[in-house]
């Protein structure tokens, strides 16, 4: 074990390697006696000799080699002298002189920079430094209400966490107007005294109008949307990676086949009929995936704010990437034509769809074209475009040959099968919806998820078999009291879902089947999807129960999930590929790690609902009044939820509004029934609803019911709170009898 002196001389020598790591491995410290080392940094701390900042240790009295900076004087030479804005130690505070490069923008008293300093011994300065950023560039933002005042206006943020105000000056408001929704960008350097400056970028007007929806969202949910500014400055450091230690693979025509407004592509895929005799009528499916990790190493600040946010969120107008922009859509993304590191999994099928064999390589690629779902799918159907023509017969084609055969794997397989449509809210360029409409899914996104599948079963096996620590994609069977609550709706539509054995896929498979084409599909989808659980991370293996496989990881995503990321350092620490694997900081952090990123995901999933649900509120708010056909998809105590066929919007018909009789609620039926004229409703009916209100800010959408299955809503008595009358109850009951007879009779 070093003596605290050592400890001492080896931060001072090597500012840059000063984490807990790096000092156990410049000492040779391994196993239990890191726990030595700990307590030894420990009391240096307490001691005073070292600060704790972030994963590393410094020495108080010294400047982190990149530090953040102001400008503050001009020598008579005209050099420009700086002021360290992170000076913790107790002596005099040192002095830093800027060395600009020919490059470097034009600097000024007041300028903030970030810049990598070296320590030097002359007379008049401490440091020497050379500027990474300006930070002027990325300065802090603000979303907020703007309140007028006499001197220009205040801004009052929106965010619950954050209670302090902004001063904006009066030439800066930008025409705002009292109560408007702005984003402001603060306006010159933080003061001990008074409220921080600000000046407004851009007035959103109303805060329920829709192009501050998502907005509000990402602030309410405590989304992290702006990049510190050394997250960037890492980011614009950053260059493309090399052929060195790599396979080349430039020459394969791996295509990238995205949505039309992707911006980003970080997956690529061929396919070629396989020529080893072996397996004859196979195919070999590649799937290369784009080598973030080059990029984003342990330890870095890009790392960091990578692992907090955990993923990216989408929007319909808008993205909160997990990685910025010069790497999401640029390094990291594999654009036609360029030269992209890469991380590619090879994988062998028989001609039944099923795996026989895989290897992973670290290499670089360049893709042969960037496709849209609907070009390829397009010219599949006979009619290829310029782009796709050259492609048909050596990339295109193969790859729909090889999907066929994973069809049949999947079909052997049987995971989970629910038809449940996905909503896509078109905006215009000022944020008005435009129009909602259901997304149509094609052949081409089915060939694209069951390659991107096959390709994260291989990491998992891959990582398994060689024991090495990872993440996996966990998603569990259903609990007793979820399928029970299932089985009472199936009973209710008329249908079977069976009891007494080892629950399988297969089963709801047949439930979902039994219910196609039938009134009942959609609620029948709807409840299934209800009774499952939610998925999550984890470093333990507990399978995928939707997907019907046994061990499962994400490894497709590394752009904008962070569990991706992981599985690919441990993929290069698995096959020797690099010193940017998976470090042991990171192995004994996993379990943290699953659970904060299973949180993180969970957070963007809420964001956007409500950010869904607030757009089509705002859309419907234009049609108060109008009348619309829907399903029943919920009955509670207080009212009746309909999803409505055009916008799949959810409303409430409050149980006040259904008539003057009092609602009673059987909660084992799920159905609400009428005192007085009997009237029965249950989940799946048919209904009109008039819309009786929409609310932005909240995304409510409150609900008339004009008529139920083609029956006008009959007139109420007064409210009286007695019991149905016996002649209704015992309607009722025949009605229940009568489809457990029918249940009977199908079961035979």
């Amino acid at each position: 074990m070093p003596s605290k002196a050592d400890i001492l001389q080896w931060i001072s020598d090597n500012p840059t390697l000063t984490a807990k790591r790096d000092i156990a491995k410049a000492f040779g410290i391994k196993g239990a006696a890191r726990i030595d080392l700990k307590r030894l940094l420990k009391e240096l701390e307490d001691e005073g000799h070292l600060e704790k900042r972030k994963k590393t240790y410094r020495d108080p009295d010294r400047l982190p080699p990149v530090s953040v900076l102001q400008i503050n004087d001009l020598t008579p030479d005209g050099e420009l002298l700086a002021k360290p804005l992170e000076w913790q130690g107790e002596g005099v505070e040192p002095v830093v002189l800027l060395i600009p490069r020919a490059s470097d923008p034009a600097l000024g008293e007041g300028d903030r920079i970030l810049a990598r300093l070296q320590e030097v011994k002359a007379e008049a300065h401490h440091y020497e430094a050379r500027l990474i950023r300006r930070i002027g560039a990325n300065p802090r933002k603000v979303l907020g209400v703007f309140r007028k005042g006499e001197e220009g206006g205040r801004i009052v943020p929106i965010d619950k966490g954050d209670g302090k105000e902004w001063q904006v000056p009066r030439d800066a408001t930008g025409g705002a107007q009292d109560g408007e929704l702005v984003e402001a960008e603060q306006a010159g350097p933080k003061t001990r005294l008074g409220l921080p400056r600000a000046r407004v970028l851009e007035r959103l007007g109303d805060p329920s109008a829709p192009k501050a929806v998502s907005l509000i969202a990402i602030h309410q949910h405590g989304i992290p949307d702006e990049f510190p500014d050394d997250v960037i400055a890492e980011a614009d450091a950053m260059k493309p990676a090399g052929l060195s230690g790599r396979d080349d693979l430039r020459d394969m025509p791996l295509i990238t086949i995205d949505p039309s407004d992707a911006r980003d592509h970080d997956d690529a895929v061929w396919a070629h009929a396989d020529d080893d005799p072996k397996n004859e009528g196979g195919h070999v499916i590649w799937v290369a995936i784009a080598d973030v990790a080059h990029h984003v190493r342990p330890g870095s600040a890009l790392d960091a704010e990578a692992r907090k946010r955990g993923n990216s969120s989408y929007f319909p107008d808008r993205v909160v990437p997990m990685l910025p922009d010069r790497l999401s859509g640029d390094l990291c993304s594999l654009h036609e034509g360029v030269p992209r590191a890469c991380l590619a999994v090879r994988m062998q099928i028989d001609a039944h769809g099923e795996k026989v064999g895989h290897r992973f390589v670290r290499g670089l690629m360049r893709s042969a074209a960037s496709l849209s779902y609907q070009q390829i799918q397009t010219a599949m159907d006979g009619a290829p475009d310029d782009a796709c023509a050259p492609l048909m017969d050596e990339v295109i084609r193969p790859l729909y040959a090889a999907h066929d055969a994973l069809q049949q794997a999947r079909h052997k397989r049987q995971p989970l099968d629910l038809d449940l449509p996905e909503r896509k809210v078109v905006l215009s360029d000022e944020g008005k919806v435009l129009s909602v409409n259901f997304s149509e899914r094609l052949d081409a996104h089915k060939l694209i998820e069951e390659c991107m599948v096959l390709a994260n079963v291989a990491a998992a096996e891959t990582l398994v078999a060689r024991k090495s620590p990872l993440l996996f994609r966990v998603h569990e069977e259903p609990s007793p009291e979820k399928l029970d609550s299932l089985r009472e709706v199936a009973e209710a539509a008329g249908l079977v879902l069976a009891k007494g054995q080892v629950l399988r896929t297969a089963h709801l498979n047949a439930l979902l089947h039994a219910a196609q084409d039938t009134d009942h599909s959609e609620v029948i989808n709807m409840s299934t999807l209800r009774a499952m659980t939610q998925a999550y991370y984890a470093p333990q293996n507990f399978g995928h129960f939707g997907l019907a496989l046994q061990a499962y990881a994400h490894f497709t995503s590394p752009i904008r999930r962070y569990a991706d990321l992981i599985v690919h350092r441990a993929l290069i620490t698995a096959h020797g590929w690099g010193k940017d694997g998976l470090s042991p900081a990171e192995i004994e952090q996993l379990e943290n790690t699953a659970q904060h990123i299973s949180e993180t995901e969970r957070r963007s999933m809420m964001a956007e609902r409500d950010t869904n649900d607030r757009y089509l509120a705002a859309f419907l708010s234009e049609r108060l009044g109008e009348e619309f056909t829907g399903r029943i998809s919920g009955v509670a105590k207080f009212g009746v939820f309909v999803r409505l066929d055009e916008t799949g919007a959810d409303g409430l018909i409050p149980v006040r509004s259904l008539g003057r009789e009092f609602f009673h609620f059987d909660r084992e039926a799920g159905t609400l029934m009428g005192s007085d004229t009997g009237l029965t409703i249950g989940l799946g009916q048919r209904v009109t609803v008039r819309l009786a209100e929409a609310l932005p800010v909240s995304g409510g959408i409150a609900l008339d019911l004009v008529s139920i299955e083609g029956e006008q809503m009959p007139k109420g008595g007064r409210g009286g709170r007695g019991k149905p009358p016996r002649r209704k109850q015992g309607a009722a009951k025949h009605k229940a009898a009568k489809a457990k007879r029918k249940v009977a009779r199908k079961r035979g």
